[in-house]
């Protein structure tokens, strides 16, 4: 049955699809390019593995990023004795992700791993023929999800978008001579190598905050020792608020003791606590916790619009994330917005003694984190209690050396933000070429 869904049916799509057949390069099926096309299979909480060394890998959507990189970092894993050898990925497929919101959907990579995996129904599995590269598929399928393709091809359901292995089989690319294929994927994988030595550059950079912090305030590492376990007094444990044995993990009680070691005060001395309700933010910018990256202090692009009550904040303000603290998301703001009830809207008492901005580079270091992370309740959404916030012990330092911390911090910040700008260039150009020689064949 022909789709009849207004979107398909739109001249600018059908002029694209007519584009990709009727192109400079003979346009192929990527079902007649395939030697198989396989979809994973699901795995729920109930059919994962209870323990990193009892399964193997189970590859989702958010392990295709989106420069065609594929990562392991939180694969879920599933039982090896449910894997059968039909399910087990292997080196040189194409992964294409099959299901996903719809401006992801498409996302794909080559598998290329030594490591024994499986993928989620939300992934296909194509093993290519001798007439393309892998990479030269995995890069096409990437560029027609850039532009909106499979946006538009796929169909929507249950707020996903996907497209079947029907679909997939009958959509066509352009398709050169392997000199050429080749070609274009050694341009575009030597952009990408460059794009992700300067991330890391500009990861390190921010990474390196923490230990300038420790440094200009005189600290050591926080080195803990190995070992199985760990035990409290009994009269510690009765002095304190909980007797949930991670409060007094190891790791927070030495970030504890470092800070002692330096003029140190509760949060509750330093800053007010501002918890002006807003019930109707109506034009004001709101910021969520999705706005705000994790560990670095950065907004993200993130756009979010206010779902119910919020806090109002001012320029100098800092916003403290109370939900899973270890995510670590602490921002210093720079104009007069509302933010999510998830975060914690801080202002210092005196401003001469705690400047804000080095107070949101210290909430940010891991005498912090190593704190709230072992400072938690709750299952399904772990936060940091309130009485446990304003309880936080904060290392000081004298007005000089704040300045310091601060000024080396946004110098850090600044030259981690031109690594990735610059380097965003090389890469969108590096994939503006790949997409004029796929749809035009080298014709400007």
């Amino acid at each position: 049955m022909a789709r009849l869904d207004v979107d398909f049916s739109t001249p600018r799509f059908q002029a694209l699809r007519q584009a990709l057949a009727n192109g400079v390069w003979p346009a192929q099926a990527i079902g007649s390019l395939a030697a198989y096309m396989k979809t994973g299979f699901a795995a729920g909480l109930q059919d994962q593995a209870t323990g990193r060394e009892d399964g193997i890998p189970h590859i989702r959507p958010l392990n295709l990023l989106e420069n065609g990189n594929l990562t392991l970092e939180g694969t879920k894993r599933v039982p090896s004795e449910s894997v059968v050898p039909e399910d087990v990925c292997r080196r040189g497929e194409v992964l294409f992700n099959n299901t996903n919101s719809p401006a992801w959907v498409g996302k794909s990579v080559v598998f290329d791993l030594p490591v024994v995996c499986a993928c989620s129904n939300h992934i296909t599995r194509i093993c290519c023929l001798d007439e393309v590269l892998p990479g030269f598929l995995a890069e096409s399928l990437n560029t027609l999800r850039g532009i909106g393709y499979f946006k538009t091809l796929s169909t929507s359901f249950n707020n996903q978008a996907g497209v079947n292995s029907k679909t997939l089989a009958e959509t066509k690319i352009p398709v050169p001579p392997l000199d050429v294929q080749r070609r274009l994927v050694t341009e575009l994988d030597a952009a990408r190598a460059e794009r992700d030595r300067a991330l890391a550059d500009a990861e390190r950079l921010l990474a390196s905050i923490d230990e300038i912090v420790k440094q200009m305030l005189g600290l050591p590492d926080l080195d803990l020792p190995l070992q199985a376990g760990y035990a409290i007094r009994l009269s510690t444990a009765k002095a304190g608020s909980t007797l949930s044995a991670d409060y007094f993990h190891p790791e927070r009680m030495q970030a504890i003791k470092l800070i002692q070691r330096v003029p140190n005060a509760p949060l509750s001395r330093l800053v007010e606590f501002k918890r002006e309700i807003i019930k109707s933010p109506g034009e004001s910018r709101y910021i969520g916790l999705a706005s705000v990256a994790s560990g670095t202090g950065q907004l993200t692009d993130v756009t979010e619009s206010a779902g119910g009550q919020c806090f109002a904040f001012a320029p100098g303000d800092v916003l403290y994330g109370r939900l899973r603290p270890y995510l670590n998301k602490v921002w210093l703001a720079t104009f007069e917005g509302v933010s999510s009830t998830e975060f914690h809207v801080m202002r210092p008492f005196d401003a001469d003694r705690l400047r804000s901005e080095y107070l949101a580079v210290v909430m940010r270091t891991n005498l912090i984190v190593a704190q709230t992370k072992h400072m938690m309740t709750g299952n399904t959404h772990p936060r940091i209690a309130n009485e446990d916030v304003v309880n936080l012990l904060v290392p000081l330092a004298d007005p000089a050396t704040q300045t310091h911390i601060v000024e080396e911090t946004l110098a850090r910040q600044a030259e981690s933000a031109r690594l990735r700008a610059n380097v965003e260039t090389v890469w969108r150009n590096a994939r503006e070429r790949f997409e004029q020689q796929l749809l035009q064949g080298g014709k400007t």
